[in-house]
């Protein structure tokens, strides 16, 4: 194989639980760079929406492209790029008990989801929330002792860091429901000075929504409103600018599984989880957010139908309705939809490169699999009926780590006798459809 793509040693962990997510169907959250092929472009465009959101301004994207295309693991290569830069992460996949609006509390549910899901380059798996409160007053105290020179130790250092916590929470009194949020951090400040644990998990109840009426976050903590399904994301927004305030980039938020929308069979329930929508997007565009990214993933049809899905909704279907001007060949990856391409032959062999050296040294042996093997592979794999429009790269990776396996495990075995045998038969491309083998004939890895 072409020495320039082997892939560096990766430790057996990430190895493991790389190959195990891929063969599962799912994205795995680490190890991630090891694997990564192509959407170059894609990439390029979602990271411009990042240096945006660093420098105050807000955006909405969404990434469309069907079951298996790529979009889940799009959004975890963003996903881990900006926690890197000192983003702070939250995202849920919608499911029929979390929408973006719901009679029943599903548009609560899903923000829980998210700060459940908070995370930090210190805390990627979630959960994040406590870090960043703490974090942010430990930052604060160390510089009033640093910047102002004041001691720990002077009876004047907690009076210069409470002027210093309540002058971010001024800033925020001013924004829609800032007010309220500006008293339960300073609550939280109080609570973390006291060393009053039960007051911090009482404060963190209520930036989780876990409080379901007013009368009970009225006896716990004195406040006369709770996070409801109407306006959490005004929260969200609160969140990001108060991230920004104390330390962080920004804020990227992740939403999944938009079909759980398009299923709802109610069409009222559908079309106020789309005006819900419309707000968060509207907001991001006319600047009355900052702070804030956010991108959804759909499938086509959850996206483009008319009468169920984003589009039968006349005010988001005018918005991000694809242009005159733009093809599958020249998109523009600048507009609110970024439709996933297939991924090419020439991508594809290089990922089953990198899988089967990641397979061998997770394993120990040296693999036997030739450069020409893999080209077989692919042209197999892309020669199906249906294949050149249908198949996506979730399908071809679970065959090729079968594949890896079975040859680990049966040694005596050969991959061209596997490939020619019958049980794989019904993946060979038929006599007519022999301009595959064009596709690669003067293709070399």
């Amino acid at each position: 194989m072409n020495e320039s793509n082997i892939t560096p040693k990766i430790p057996r962990r990430i190895a493991q639980t790389v190959l195990n997510s891929l063969k599962g169907g799912v994205v795995p959250r680490i190890g991630l760079p090891y694997i990564t092929v192509g959407r170059r472009k894609e990439i390029e465009a979602l990271l411009h929406d990042v240096h945006i959101i660093g420098e105050g301004g807000a955006s909405f994207r969404f990434i469309v492209g069907k079951y298996g295309s790529g979009k889940s693991f799009l959004l975890q290569i963003i996903r881990n790029y900006v926690m890197d830069r000192n983003f702070v992460v939250v995202d849920a996949d919608l499911s029929p008990e979390r929408r973006l609006q719901g009679t029943h509390g599903q548009g609560l549910a899903t923000y829980r989801e998210m700060i459940r899901n908070l995370s930090v380059k210190t805390r990627p798996e979630g959960g994040a929330l406590t870090l960043v409160l703490d974090r942010w007053i430990n930052n604060v105290q160390t510089q009033v002792a640093s910047e102002l020179g004041v001691s720990p130790d002077s009876p004047s250092f907690a009076a210069k860091v409470e002027l210093q916590i309540f002058a971010v929470i001024r800033q925020m009194q001013d924004l829609v429901h800032g007010f309220d949020f500006a008293k339960l951090l300073s609550l939280y400040y109080k609570a973390f000075t006291d060393g009053d644990d039960e007051l911090k998990g009482k404060v963190l109840k209520w930036f989780r929504g876990e409080y379901t009426t007013k009368s009970e976050a009225r006896q716990e903590l004195g406040v006369t409103v709770i996070i409801s399904d109407d306006d959490w994301y005004e929260y969200l927004k609160l969140f990001a600018f108060f991230f920004r305030q104390a330390g962080y980039a920004g804020m990227l938020v992740l939403v999944d599984e938009l079909v759980n929308i398009y299923k709802i069979p109610n069409s009222i329930t559908r079309q106020y989880n789309y005006e819900k929508m419309l707000t968060m997007y509207n907001d991001a565009l006319q600047g009355k957010a900052q702070y804030i990214g956010t991108i959804m993933c759909g499938t086509p049809q959850c996206i483009e139908d008319n009468h169920r899905g984003v589009y039968s909704y006349e005010a988001l279907r005018s918005r991000l309705q694809q242009g005159k001007f733009s093809t599958a060949g020249a998109q523009d990856l600048l507009a609110p939809v970024i439709r996933l391409q297939p991924l090419t032959y020439e991508e594809m062999l290089v990922l089953t490169e990198k899988l089967t050296n990641l397979h061998s040294g997770l394993y120990g042996y040296q693999s036997a699999i030739t450069d020409k093997d893999l080209e077989d592979f692919i042209k197999i794999e892309y020669g199906r009926i249906g294949a050149s429009t249908n198949i996506t790269p979730r399908e071809v990776i679970r065959d090729f780590i079968e594949l890896l396996d079975i040859l680990y495990q049966h040694p005596e075995m050969k991959i061209q006798q596997i490939l020619s045998s019958d049980a794989f038969s019904y993946a060979k491309p038929a006599a007519e459809d022999k301009p595959i083998d064009d596709q690669f004939a003067d293709f070399t890895i």
